[in-house]
């Protein structure tokens, strides 16, 4: 979430007259996250998430979204609901461009996640495998492995000083990736962006999960990859430490409703280098071109490089959990 374009009283009078949910008597722009621009609406009696789709966000992906996070509520699991206009319509537009809005979920990210968070988190991930993985909504991941390449190219590096030759790191690790990707994984649709400030706690227990806006269909064990690095590292003296307890009750968690095979175990490494690479592109993409009037908190490219570093050392499943 970020806020990328301002909108007005005159913006909020429109949706007032679009919806039934009540008098919209404030509005604040969301700091946290890079893709949307985000609002947080307060009626007399609740609260509501307005999105401005951005930046990566295509028009015809929105359905998708809404849908995916409709069939969701209908199976339990706590996240957004899509709200409708009076026509029955989840998307309208502001300012040129499409917007929708989500029930507002109870509860805050946590800076710092338990083993038993962890574990928690595997288990939540898992359900929403499951739920996901009979639904027949499909959605090409738009920043899956075969991707990237082009997102690269955009990057102009003359304007970035960060890491001493970093273009040619990047190339190298990018093509090595590409050619030990797995071929043949379970796969069906997964959230693919659960980073800490994307899953909300009230009393120390999941209240719930946001931002689905990057999900589609790829291997379930990728979400697993993607939250090993989103999750299971430890800061200290600015480096970034892997923590295999975190990973193992993430793991464990996972496997308490469903099972990883040893195809997707030993796929594990491979799927992390992937998922580092990912958002260190996207994050030195962002660094250079996100607008300075963005209110916005820019986020340090500088981490991925230093995980993906870190499993270019490890090799095994067993490198992870021990």
């Amino acid at each position: 979430m970020a806020v990328y374009t301002k909108i007005t009283s005159k913006h909020i009078s429109e949706i007032n007259k679009k919806f039934n949910f009540g008098k919209i008597i404030s509005f604040k722009g969301i700091k946290n996250g890079v893709e949307n621009t985000n609002y947080l609406l307060k009626t007399k009696t609740n609260k509501y998430i307005l999105t401005l789709f951005e930046k990566r966000v295509k028009q015809k992906d929105i359905p998708f979204f809404m849908n995916l996070m409709e069939q969701l509520n209908k199976s339990k699991i706590k996240c957004p609901r899509p709200i409708n206009d009076y026509k029955y319509n989840y998307q309208f537009k502001i300012k040129k461009k499409r917007a929708s809005i989500v029930s507002f979920l109870e509860g805050k990210d946590k800076k710092q996640l338990s083993y038993k968070n962890c574990f928690d988190i595997g288990k939540c991930i898992a359900q929403i495998h499951m739920v996901t993985k009979k639904l027949t909504l499909f959605r090409e991941n738009s920043l899956a492995i075969n991707k990237l390449g082009s997102l690269l190219k955009k990057i102009n590096f003359r304007k970035i000083k960060l890491i001493d030759n970093l273009e040619n790191f990047l190339n190298f690790n990018l093509k090595e990736i590409k050619n030990k990707w797995p071929k043949k994984l379970p796969t069906g649709i997964i959230h693919g962006d659960l980073f800490i400030d994307n899953i909300f706690f009230k009393k120390n227990k999941i209240s719930g999960i946001i931002d689905f806006y990057f999900s589609g269909n790829d291997f379930y064990a990728y979400e697993l990859a993607i939250c090993i690095n989103a999750l299971c590292f430890d800061k200290k003296n600015n480096k970034f430490l892997i923590n295999n307890n975190k990973i193992k009750n993430l793991i464990n968690g996972y496997e308490c409703i469903k099972h990883l095979s040893n195809k997707e175990k030993n796929s594990i490494n491979i799927l992390c280098k992937g998922a580092a690479i990912r958002y260190l592109l996207t994050r030195i993409y962002d660094y250079c071109n996100t607008p300075k009037k963005a209110l916005i908190k820019i986020k340090d490219p500088r981490e991925y490089f230093q995980k993906l570093l870190i499993h270019n050392n490890l090799k095994t499943y067993k490198d992870y959990i021990n």
